[in-house]
């Protein structure tokens, strides 16, 4: 039953690799499949049949979650209804997430008010209660969960930028089934209709809620009350991200989330609690046997945190096992522990196939069967040291590989740091934090933030020690490191054990390829509304611009363009053009500056710019007339002049940088923001300049760039427009759009493409890769 199980969750996961779906008509095999039941299942024939009925569990798991899948798609929001007001009625489905302006809040639509209108039944809704300078708004609302609302809403499709190397938050969304995101309009008819909705699925959240706020009346402006929002209700939302990199670092963000390990925790305690309070009542004793009280007991507290928590991935796989070994013991039947582990498995995909696309799906299922497969054959008993370092090294050894592949890098102290951080975590913080949730338990929520804090000041002592970063490694290598894991975690004394460390090298040692000399690599990054450009020759790599800036606490510096520089083996930049002073271009400038070496900066800002505060190696005005070579290819400025850095009354746009390579195989124009102003001031100074193989557009395709006389003298073969979807400015415009396409100019936009990347090398084709036409998924664009 494992390897059917198995194959039903290999077919499931088969199916969200898919770019689009398959013909239904398919499904018309399985009874044909099915049909291998009816071969003998001894002699010659018992082969073919179990490989046929694999084969059959495949293609079930597969049309199972086919089928799924197409009832979640027909969730669309039609594209007519996009930027369009509607008025809805609803309920707050969960803890609504502060944010920097407001909130934000899943919604589930009851009723549509609009005529015409169709709208997904689940949908994400932000309010603001401030503008963008901070002025509060005089008819902001204010939402808690299971509260029904009529709104007056602006929708979009779920789309997010897509790059190698980065999170897919459409992904997220779809397996989230978050069919639609929108705003609350600022001056639409906003009415609250019933303080609280009497559903359990809703009553939950009040209760998470009411839980968060007593948190913070207990804890003000305490710095790790997120860290306990986490570990009690699973709310990860208030923790910064500073923090978040400190566990990263250290390797236990696994244990700052509702984990396995705190669920058994409390069910063991639970359970230990009943038995030795029922066993000691004879007719407790003779109604119902006290091993069986506490199991339930057990089971049922079990299902009860992890309800509380969210109902997270890890959470949910510890609770299927307790519940499958609670049958089993209420049934008087002995289970192995690898069909517990099956059994789980299934019922998660079951109830949710799209969790095969979490990174915490595959760490919280390998680590159990790591931990099964390299203790679990053992006939000695070791002492707790010994045991405890084995399975410290067996989940390390086994998941680092996952680990390179999901985030390019391992924590080199994560053993030690989860030594102390486990127990303390687990058996003082967590139950601390559960006890302080209730009312007038405030000294238990203030020990459990001492003891945060305290296991917070160890682990800033551990991030000290340096991050194992590389490029991610391949699949093919991945696999071969974990079967080379796993020959290394045989038991002692068998044979060539050490052929498992060779089989790990591959995805220990990767190698990146690099352009040869001449060639020239141009990354167009998929940023949203701003720009990011990375430039690499044989030896040298350069970034034209950072990107925006979201909020306080996030950009496309940290989010994106860090993990793909990572991801790509960029460990460093020769230099960063920050063009000029706007956010859709520097906003991501500060995180970079912090997570990479960056040997100089050339830039239109000053040299007292805030975004270099912590900066302390070269920063260069950037002046028309400078000029450089990089294994054979040529960089130059061309704009601006020297003089226009006197003129105060000059705006940014018209200071940007603009950068010209040439090599071999192609040229590239990079304009930054340039106006039509700039762009004759070009035309007229170094117009032998301006041809190029590839621009990317002016100011987003603006009509305040992109002149018939500029694009007439670049002649562009590609034009690539650096555009966020749906975005506020209506940026490229039409009439921009036909001009490149009446010039003959190949069109690409970030907002479709994803990632854009051309590759020139003397005497070859150029060669262009468009991330998300190579990587599509069925629920894009749905």
């Amino acid at each position: 039953m494992r390897l059917a199980i198995l194959a039903f969750v290999a077919g499931v996961m088969w199916l969200q690799q898919q770019a689009v779906l398959p013909d239904p008509a398919w499904a018309w095999g399985l009874p044909l499949l099915a049909a291998a039941w009816g071969l003998p299942a001894a002699g010659g024939w018992r082969k073919l049949r179990a490989a046929l009925l694999l084969v059959f569990w495949f293609a079930l798991g597969f049309g199972y979650a086919a089928m799924l899948v197409q009832q979640r798609l027909a969730e669309a929001l039609p594209a007519a209804w996009q930027g369009v007001d509607v008025a809805v009625v609803g309920v707050v489905v969960n803890l609504p997430v502060a944010t920097e302006r407001g909130q934000r809040f899943e919604f589930d639509v009851e009723q549509v008010l609009t005529p015409g209108a169709t709208v997904p039944q689940h949908i994400q809704l932000s309010t603001y209660t401030t503008d963008f300078n901070g002025v509060p708004l005089a008819d902001a609302i204010t939402v808690h969960a299971a509260q029904r609302w009529q709104l007056t809403v602006r929708l979009r499709r779920p789309h997010a930028t897509q790059n190698p190397h980065v999170m897919d938050m459409e992904a997220t969304w779809f397996a989230r089934d978050i069919r639609a995101l929108g705003t609350v309009r600022e001056r639409g008819a906003h009415r609250l209709l019933a303080a609280r909705v009497a559903a359990p699925r809703y009553l939950i959240e009040v209760v998470r809620e009411h839980i968060a706020q007593r948190f913070d009346r207990v804890l003000p402006d305490a710095p790790y009350t997120g860290v306990l929002k986490a570990l009690a209700i699973g709310e990860q939302s208030a923790i910064p991200p500073a923090q978040w990199l400190l566990y990263q670092r250290t390797g236990i963000t696994h244990l700052i989330s509702i984990s396995g390990l705190h669920v058994t925790m409390l069910s063991g305690l639970a359970f230990a609690l009943c038995y030795a309070l029922w066993r000691r009542s004879a007719r407790l004793t003779l109604w119902l046997p006290a091993r069986r009280a506490a199991v339930l007991a057990g089971a049922l507290v079990a299902l009860a945190y992890v309800v509380l928590a969210g109902f997270g991935v890890p959470a949910q796989r510890t609770l299927y096992m307790l519940w499958v070994v609670a049958i089993a013991l209420w049934s008087g039947r002995t289970l192995v522990p690898t069909r517990i582990l099956a059994w789980a498995l299934l019922i998660v995909v079951l109830i949710d196939p799209w969790s095969v696309l979490s990174a915490g799906f595959w760490l919280s299922f390998g680590a159990v069967a790591v931990l099964l497969y390299a203790t679990g054959s053992r006939v000695d008993k070791p002492h707790w040291l010994h045991e405890w370092w084995q399975t410290q090294w067996a989940v390390t050894l086994a998941l680092a590989p996952i680990l390179l592949l999901l985030f390019g890098q391992l924590s080199t102290v994560s053993p030690l740091a989860n030594a102390f951080a486990i127990p303390l975590v687990s058996f003082l913080i967590t139950p601390l934090a559960l006890l302080g949730s209730l009312p007038g338990m405030d000294m238990p929520l203030q020990w459990a933030h001492g003891l945060m804090a305290a296991c917070a000041w160890l682990l800033q002592m551990l991030a000290r020690w340096p991050l194992w970063q590389q490029p991610e490694p391949g699949h093919w290598a991945v696999v071969l490191a974990v079967l080379g894991a796993l020959w290394w975690l045989l038991p002692r004394g068998f044979p060539a054990r050490w052929l498992g460390a060779v089989l790990m090298l591959p995805a220990l040692l990767v190698t990146v390829t690099q352009p040869a000399t001449g060639a020239l690599w141009i990354s167009v990054i998929d940023v949203g509304q701003g720009l990011g450009v990375l430039v690499r020759t044989a030896h040298h790599a350069l970034l034209f611009d950072a990107g925006p800036r979201y909020n306080s606490e996030a950009d496309s510096g940290s989010r994106i363009i860090v993990p793909y520089l990572r991801g790509e083996g960029v460990t460093q930049l020769d230099t960063l053009v920050l063009s000029h002073d706007d956010n859709d271009h520097t906003g991501g400038a500060a995180s970079l500056l912090a997570a990479l070496p960056v040997n100089s900066v050339l830039t239109a800002l000053p040299a007292a710019h805030p975004v270099f505060a912590n900066y302390t190696r070269i920063i260069r005005q950037c002046e028309a007339g400078q000029a450089w070579d990089w294994d054979g290819v040529h960089v130059a400025v061309l704009h601006p002049t020297a003089g226009s850095y006197a003129d105060a009354t000059l705006k940014d746009n018209h200071r940007s940088c603009v950068l010209k390579l040439d090599s071999a195989g192609g040229s590239v124009l990079l304009p930054a923001d340039i106006e039509a102003v700039d762009e004759a001031q070009l035309l007229a100074t170094v117009p032998a300049a301006l041809p190029s193989t590839l621009l990317v557009a002016p100011h987003h395709g603006s009509r305040t760039s992109s002149t018939p006389a500029f694009i007439a003298a670049v002649q562009p073969a590609i034009t690539v427009f650096t555009v966020g979807y749906d975005n506020r400015f209506g940026h490229p415009r039409s009439d921009v759009i036909a001009r490149y396409r009446d010039a003959g100019s190949r069109l690409q936009r970030s907002d479709e493409d994803g990632l854009v990347e051309i590759r020139f090398a003397p005497d070859a084709a150029l060669q262009m890769t468009r991330w998300r036409r190579l990587q599509r998924h069925y629920w894009q664009d749905s």
